[in-house]
This record gives structure tokens, sequence and C-alpha cells, in this order.
């Protein structure tokens, strides 16, 4: 199916979150887009939701205590509410959570108390697995004194860079990437730390993330030639690293995204390539056979990078926003990330499987309505209002009312 485009500025957007719900309708929060030379953040206090049947967009407006602007945070959506975990406000990490039950007419966000013996040090770029009413972190960039540094293995945190601070005595504080799994259960607002075995990944963020069943998939984030490939079993909290049996693998990258599309199926979109290209390819990983399959789709003009990417409707992939190219300015000295005139608002669907008949004639006769104008009313109106939709979506742009 071709792409759809949104005709308003207001949508463009990279690095924000996304989910689809089973009315099938997508809901995008937070990020940030270019004005004129500078990367700019999102209003907190809004959320977009589109209609895939009819490709109708709509703004809804966000109450209560919304999360600060942020950036490298991680949304994510259980139970009919939406959680938002740490990230980056431009001077700042956070460790704070927030949640909004989007069932509500009101969308009201809420700060979610913290208890400092338990709740993870601040971070951002890091991912989640939901797993039943439990979320589950893993890795990102976040920060440690330098007595946590020394006693951790330097297989568990990656020192990028390192500050001080005076409180009292010069405390240093040490920066850099980390492998930590932390544990929040939604039903009784509490944080853990569970004691993982196994081979973890090394310290990574900017990877994507997806679950299979009870095991949280992990890959990519850190440089080198292949994509990695590791699972973490969520009951037992044994790290298990994947080694792929087919005889093609993805070249390595970062902020891209794995979506689940069958039981044991992962489809791999997009992200940055280890030379700094953004690409556009996608893939499938089979995970009880440990092979990759490169998947042709009709979007290779469209590469992306900090997208998102959701399971919608018979299996298919819905992409949203990201940027066609992160520019990068490099010197002798520095790597430095310049502002990007390419934040994306299209909406992206990859077909992953055949159609059933019905997904066929629905969308047969949308895209053809002039033939069939005299005949639809003839339709009970429960079908009557579906054909009307996928008429909607096919005979325009997708636009915000």
């Amino acid at each position: 199916m071709a792409g759809v485009q949104a005709s308003t500025k207001r949508l463009e957007r990279s690095g924000h979150t996304a989910f689809i719900d089973g009315n099938n309708t997508l809901y995008v929060w937070g990020g940030f887009q270019a004005v004129g030379s500078e990367d700019v953040m999102l209003p907190s206090d809004e959320i977009w939701l589109c209609d895939l049947d009819n490709g109708v967009w709509q703004r809804r407006e966000m109450v209560g205590e919304p999360p600060p602007l942020l950036i490298g945070f991680c949304g994510s959506y259980v139970n009919g509410s939406l959680y938002v975990f740490a990230g980056y406000d431009g001077q700042t990490y956070s460790n704070q959570m927030f949640s909004v039950d989007l069932t509500q007419h009101c969308y009201l966000w809420k700060k979610v108390p913290s208890a400092k013996e338990t709740t993870p040090s601040p971070r951002n770029k890091h991912s989640c697995w939901v797993h039943g009413n439990r979320l589950v972190y893993f890795g990102g960039y976040g920060c440690k004194t330098l007595r946590e540094a020394r006693n951790m293995q330097s297989t568990n945190f990656i020192i990028e860079e390192m500050t001080w601070i005076t409180i009292g005595d010069v405390l240093f504080r040490c920066w850099g990437w980390h492998n930590e799994v932390d544990v929040y259960d939604t039903l009784t607002s509490t944080w853990s730390v569970p004691e993982t075995k196994g081979t973890p990944p090394l310290p990574r963020g900017c990877h994507a993330s997806a679950m299979v069943g009870n095991k949280g998939y992990v890959c990519g984030g850190v440089e080198r030639a292949e994509l990695d490939m590791y699972c973490l079993d969520l009951d037992t909290w044994n790290w298990t690293q994947i080694e792929a049996l087919s005889s093609q693998i993805p070249p390595c990258r970062s902020m891209h995204t794995m979506t689940l599309t069958e039981d044991h199926t992962l489809f791999v979109f997009g992200g940055l390539a280890v030379d700094g290209e953004t690409l556009n390819d996608c893939w499938q990983f089979d995970t009880l056979l440990r092979e990759w399959r490169k998947i042709t789709h009709p979007h290779r003009d469209k590469p992306r990078v900090c997208h998102t990417a959701c399971l919608g409707n018979d299996k298919d992939v819905v992409i949203f926003g990201g940027s066609s190219k992160l520019s990068i300015a490099m010197d002798s000295i520095t790597v430095l990330r310049c502002p990007s005139q390419t934040h994306s608002g299209d909406v992206l669907i990859i077909q992953t499987q055949p159609y059933p008949l019905y997904r066929l004639c629905e969308d047969f006769l949308g895209s053809n309505f002039e033939v069939f104008s005299q005949h639809l009313d003839r339709l009970p109106a429960k079908l009557r209002a579906k054909i009307d939709k996928r008429i909607s979506f096919f005979s325009k742009t997708l636009s915000p009312t």
C-alpha cells in the first residue's frame, strides 16, 4: 500500500512515541522537529490520534502534570495507559515516571511518585518491554558516581565522560552507556532490579527491542559489522545471545525499529548505519529458525531514522515520522549532530502477509468508489460505514481536522 502524508507541519517529528489501540487508531506523542536551524521539542500537553481506516487526524489536549519537554524518553502503552519514563530536557537527565489514562474522556497526566532507594538512575536512549502489567527497561545512557562505576564490571558500564559536582565534598560523576534491567510494576507502582544470568548484551542505547512471548529481544545500538541479537527470558531472567544461522545478516545500526509481526517473527526497519547512512531496508528475523530474510517494500525512497513502527490490522507495520536524513558534521576533533531539516509527518504502511478477502474487497471498493457509487447504498449500514472510511482513506491525504 502506498504511503500517505499529513499536510501539516505540526505533525512532522522524530524521537516520539507511538502505538495503535484495538480500534486501529494510531496515537502519537512527543518528539522534536526542526524550527529554523534548531531541533525543538514538541509540546507534552497534546497528543495526536489518527484513524487508520479513514486517514483522519485529530489533536487532543492533555491536562494535569505533563512530563517536561524531553528527548530520548521511553513511552510504553499498557492497559489503556501511556507511561513515559526518563529522558533528557537539554540540560539534565531525568528518572521520573509520568502516566495518563487514555480510556478516560479527559486525558489527565499524573506524575508517578518515586522511591529514592529503588527508582532507577537518570537516563535516556533506553528501551522497554511490556510484559503483562510490568514495564521492563533495558540499557541507555546515564550517570553513575565514580564509586558506582568502579564497582561495576567494564562489560556493564562504558564511561564516555566525567563531570564533577560539589555536595559537601567533591563528588565525581561518570556518564556513559549501561546494560541494566529495571522493572516497574504498574499495579503496585513499585520498582525492582532482577538478578539476571547468562551473557548480557554490551552496554548500549538507541537500540531496538520487542517482545516475543515471555522473551524480550534487543538488537543494534552498538558499533559492529553485523546486527546482533539477544533475548532475555522475563520469567527466569536469563540472557541468551542469538547466533543467526542465515548466510545474510543485516548490517548493524541504531535508532531503528523492531516489531513483532507473527508469533515468532520480528520486523526490523531503517535506522542509522555505522557509516552514518540513513537506511531504508526491511528485514524479518525468525526467532525459531534463527534466520534473517530481507524484505522488499514500496517505500525504498523513504529512509527513516528516529521513527516509530507499530503493528496494525492484518499484520501491517505502520511507520510514522522520523527523519529521512540524519545530518552529521565531522572534523578532526569531534563529531557533532546537526539539526535535521527532514523530519517527516508521513505514515508508511508495509504489508507483511497476504490480506484476507474482506480486506481486499474493502480496499478495492474504497479505491474505485466512482465505479460503484450507485450501488453502495444497497450495503448494510455497518458495512457502508466501513467502506466510507476506506473511500476517505484513498481519496485524500491524511489531514488533521
